[in-house]
């Protein structure tokens, strides 16, 4: 075989090498979105406890400025208030900058390891239907596709909606903000099948919220953000 043969063979089995491990990843993302749609919704039980609460339109951002010691310890506190009236409880989510999705592996697949598909789901998404959410990213948007597919890049509200879109799912935030406590992040163009409730540490970190009888038993592996 000649060399330039050679080099053709390599370039050909890398190609369906790679576009092999493509198409088992997105049987993998599929088959767990198809598993996440047929299982039960005991986050209803939230909706209900705050259906009482007004919450305010969402509209994707990406992220803001981290606040400074002082302010995100009175945000903390006002978050900790917040959960401790409604009965809830935080299923604490590891702080290495994946905890957004994370927090919605547990809320769908009630797995946290998950995270890494769910980052692929919604990343997907984004590509897929790059004119719904361009028009919120201040950036060129392919670098910003690229950021999200690292590992470790915070998630922020934009992502947040791809979820929404992705999963068909109501992603309901009780948040620390201290104007509202809550914020619902509702798919575009169909009816929810579930809904995901999560606590945001405005511009810190999220957690996977339940309420305080049902916060599940299972260990986090490592750190999750505290002072």
């Amino acid at each position: 075989m000649s060399e330039q043969q050679e080099r053709v063979s390599k370039s050909s089995s890398s190609s369906i090498s790679s576009s092999t491990q493509e198409s088992e990843e997105e049987l993998t993302i599929g088959t767990l979105i198809t598993e996440a749609a047929n299982t039960t919704n005991s986050a209803k039980s939230l909706g209900r406890r705050l259906s009482h609460l007004d919450s305010i339109p969402h509209t994707p951002r990406v992220n803001g400025k981290i606040p400074d010691f002082n302010n995100a310890t009175i945000d903390h506190e006002s978050l900790l208030e917040r959960l401790g009236t409604y009965g809830l409880a935080e299923y604490q989510i590891e702080g290495d900058g994946n905890c957004q999705f994370r927090a919605l592996a547990d809320q769908i697949f009630r797995n946290p390891d998950y995270h890494k598909h769910v980052r692929k789901a919604v990343v997907k998404q984004l590509k897929e239907f790059k004119k719904h959410y361009e028009g919120y990213v201040p950036m060129e948007y392919k670098v910003y596709l690229k950021k999200m597919k690292r590992s470790g890049e915070w998630g922020d509200h934009v992502t947040l909606q791809a979820a929404a879109d992705r999963f068909a799912a109501k992603i309901c935030l009780l948040t620390s903000f201290r104007d509202t406590c809550l914020v619902e992040i509702v798919p575009r163009d169909a009816t929810p099948t579930r809904e995901l409730w999560l606590s945001f540490w405005c511009e810190v970190h999220y957690n996977s919220l339940y309420a305080i009888e049902d916060l599940p038993s299972r260990k986090t592996k490592k750190k999750h953000w505290l002072f």
